[in-house]
């Protein structure tokens, strides 16, 4: 067997578990950069997702812990599929991705990793992204640091944010 080292893994592996809900904690700990949140709206917030399934993994996330797509308010739905606009647009301008994966997972068995918090996942698509170590691996690999992500992102949404006031 061949290994595939990830060093970085160990901060997550060792650190201490919360039964706290990381998508509550992450708003209200005011460090954006620090936790990867690229834009806070009134009621829903766009993160990098910290295990990403591919590179430039974007999430929305409400800011009440809901766990039913039905529970959601209007503003907070119309919000929300906003934010997914948005970030279609981000990344196609930062990563040119030629597809995107947008969905939920909704409960555990239908593979939610936050099961009680929903989240949409905006996933961007490459051709060729899915290679031999996905495949038999089931590996993924993710070729930029996730800082080096944000900055672009949130770089590309500010440009966005400072186009629509003038």
């Amino acid at each position: 067997m061949k290994n595939l080292y990830s060093p970085w893994r160990i901060d997550y592996i060792l650190q201490e578990k919360s039964d706290k809900c990381i998508l509550c904690e992450k708003p209200k700990a005011n460090d954006d950069e620090s936790h990867l949140i690229l834009k806070r709206g009134e009621y829903s917030y766009i993160i990098m997702n910290l295990y990403p399934y591919n590179n430039a993994h974007l999430m929305i996330v409400p800011f009440r812990h809901l766990a039913k797509l039905s529970e959601l308010k209007e503003d907070e739905l119309l919000e929300m599929a906003r934010m997914v606009q948005l970030c279609e647009k981000v990344l196609t301008n930062v990563y040119h991705p030629e597809g995107f994966n947008i969905g939920m997972n909704l409960g555990e068995v239908a593979g939610a990793g936050v099961a009680d918090h929903l989240h949409i996942h905006i996933v961007p698509r490459w051709a060729g992204d899915t290679n031999f170590i996905s495949t038999i691996g089931k590996t993924r690999v993710i070729p930029e640091k996730m800082e080096e992500g944000y900055k672009k992102l949130k770089n590309e949404l500010n440009k966005l944010n400072n186009a629509e006031e003038k």
